[in-house]
């Protein structure tokens, strides 16, 4: 059987000169230059230039009928490139391949865009992925990714991790999203669920006694979507038993600075800087700082109790409020009034009902030297004392956030990242940073505890006791890891004790029967001998997309949904027939009773 190809178009060069050889691919393009047709072979390593002249009659004869995107195979003789037509920035620019026999493969119809074309909407991009898959930025992207899980599975299996796999049919347990329901056909009206990560299972490969395991893993999450998010993606997923937070992050902060260095040539900093969760919150109202911007919130909510302007002295006053700056420095000048509204605008985004705003122009002229609609409602001493807190100095812009806590952390978080950029505040390219000692639950709106990672999360070794008294200032041993405001992973050390996971469960509102029915497998576990364990996961589409500049992790996901969970190319998810419903033991129902029945 004759073989289509013997060489890869990318590869052919200089020391290929005069053989005879096989390529084969798409038409990239094609170009008739009087009489001779030039036709630019592309695969999957690259542009290979094919020159058919008339002399191959019937290679010509064929070529004269070839389109962009057909597939082609063609068997050539390999020349130097006649002078003035060389191309040095082509890996296959000095050399050509002057066609002896072209065969077409497949035909192409003409396709719905050019794969050169910047402005092709995502619909389309979406609808036809194996099309826009083609484009060479594409190609590019999707190796990397393979370029990146490969150095994770080197690394680790280097450091005597062994890659399991976890179930994906697994049991619903609540972890903070809601899950994708998958019905069983042999137990009638029972369901898996789809698993938002392999938590449960890593922590019993621990109490198995394999000590170190790694997958990477898919995850699925029914959750509502942004760039940054899809119902499926992938982590890469560690736990180690015997180790401690700092080894943990140690180990992780030396794999990531190496696959980042080695994949994609970008250099962090060592160490990584540590900060604490209450100081991320105080200084840059977010746990996930982006560290490139030096400007940060300062609190002057004491300062505000005693004025008479109730915009800012209710919230200070108020045990859940908060008043705080955002300096710019030099911003008076950087910044119109239209866009001081634009950020007020912006910030409303965030839930804030507004923003005051104060231009230093003489801050040795006091309350004269500032301009501002609110200045007139401060005393002179607040105003003093303000200056003096946030080291006010001619020509800064200084923005106030006054609400709750949140709204004030939300909204000036956002602003500071905003402006920061836009403005050239930025003093460096990358900022990794961990952040540490989290609370281990937060208080929803109807005042219940829910965990801020998730409920395996162990305490501080000596605030046990309080999960019982004031489980509301516990710190966990959780950390994540953050580069430039996104996080890239997080993890913790788990709790491996019976009896303190049951504490930490009563402190959620979880009861002991309750526990039983959804965590027993695991209670069970934690009374066979479990070790001491921790780990972490890692979002592999966001570390790609981070590498590669783009926006949206759909960009570096092969065939991703769309922001409303749906996939453009098989437009799923689609109805299914109803002997496939009834062998699962569902009924639907209709809008109308859908609708009579939710009223």
């Amino acid at each position: 059987m004759k073989t289509l190809r013997s060489h890869r178009c990318g590869q052919i060069n200089e020391s290929h000169v005069g053989e005879i050889i096989s390529v084969a691919g798409w038409a990239h393009r094609r170009r008739d230059h009087g009489g001779v047709i030039f036709i630019d072979l592309r695969d999957a390593t690259g542009l290979l230039q094919v020159v058919v002249d008339p002399d191959a009659e019937e290679a010509f004869a064929l070529a004269d009928t070839v389109r962009n995107e057909h597939v082609l195979q063609v068997t050539a003789k390999v020349r130097t490139r006649p002078e003035g037509t060389r191309n040095p920035d082509l890996p296959t620019g000095m050399v050509e391949v002057y066609a002896t026999e072209l065969t077409v493969l497949n035909r192409s119809e003409p396709i719905p865009f050019q794969l050169d074309e910047d402005d092709v909407s995502e619909a389309v991009r979406l609808k036809y992925r194996y099309l826009d898959l083609r484009r060479p930025v594409m190609q590019k992207t999707i190796r990397m990714r393979s370029a990146v899980t490969k150095f994770m599975r080197d690394f680790l299996d280097a450091k005597e991790f062994v890659d399991i796999e976890t179930p994906i049919l697994t049991k619903s347990t609540p972890e903070g999203a809601r899950d994708y329901l998958v019905p069983s056909r042999v137990h009638a009206g029972e369901f898996f669920a789809l698993p938002q990560s392999p938590q449960l299972f890593k922590q019993l490969l621990m109490v198995a006694g394999f000590e170190r395991y790694y997958q990477i893993a898919r995850c699925f999450r029914d959750e509502d979507l942004r760039a940054d998010r899809q119902p499926e993606f992938t982590q890469l997923d560690v736990e180690t038993s015997f180790l401690n937070e700092d080894e943990i992050m140690d180990m992780m902060e030396h794999m990531i600075s190496k696959l980042f260095s080695d994949v994609a040539d970008i250099e962090f900093a060592k160490p990584f800087p540590k900060m604490t969760y209450a100081q991320a919150i105080e200084d840059y109202g977010i746990d996930r700082p982006d560290l490139r911007i030096p400007l940060k919130l300062v609190s002057v909510t004491d300062l505000m109790k005693g004025e008479d302007f109730k915009v800012f002295s209710n919230p200070a006053n108020s045990d859940k409020g908060r008043v705080a700056a955002l300096k710019m420095p030099g911003g008076s000048a950087k910044m119109s009034r239209k866009e001081i509204d634009d950020c007020a605008d912006f910030v409303g985004n965030y839930g804030a009902k507004g923003l005051a705003y104060i231009k230093v122009n003489d801050v040795s002229k006091g309350r004269e030297g500032l301009q501002s609609p609110i200045v007139k409602n401060l005393s002179d001493e607040c105003l003093e004392q303000v200056m003096a807190r946030i080291d006010a100095q001619d020509g800064d812009l200084v923005f106030f956030g006054a609400d709750t806590a949140k709204v004030v952390n939300d909204s000036l978080a956002a602003l500071r990242v905003k402006l920061g950029h836009s403005l050239g505040y930025s003093e460096s390219e990358w900022a990794p940073v961990w952040v540490v000692d989290f609370p281990m639950f937060e208080e929803d709106s109807d005042g219940n505890w829910t965990s801020l990672h998730h409920p395996f999360t162990a305490p501080k070794e000596d605030q046990i006791e309080q999960l019982k008294t004031d489980p509301g200032k516990v710190l966990s041993r959780a950390y994540d890891m953050v580069v430039n405001g996104m996080e890239l992973g997080g993890g913790s050390i788990r709790i491996h004790q019976t009896e303190v996971q049951s504490q930490a469960f009563t402190a959620l509102g979880i009861g002991t029967e309750e526990a039983e029915e959804k965590f027993g497998f695991l209670l069970d576990a934690l009374r066979y001998g479990a070790p001491p364990h921790g780990g972490i996961a890692f979002g592999v589409d966001r570390i790609v997309a981070m590498m590669s500049g783009v926006d949206s992790i759909r960009d570096v996901i092969a065939f991703p949904k769309t922001q409303k969970a749906s996939c453009l190319l098989t437009q799923a998810p689609s109805p299914v027939d109803s002997t496939q419903l009834r062998d699962l033991h569902i009924r639907l129902r209709s809008k109308a009773q859908a609708g009579a029945q939710d009223q």
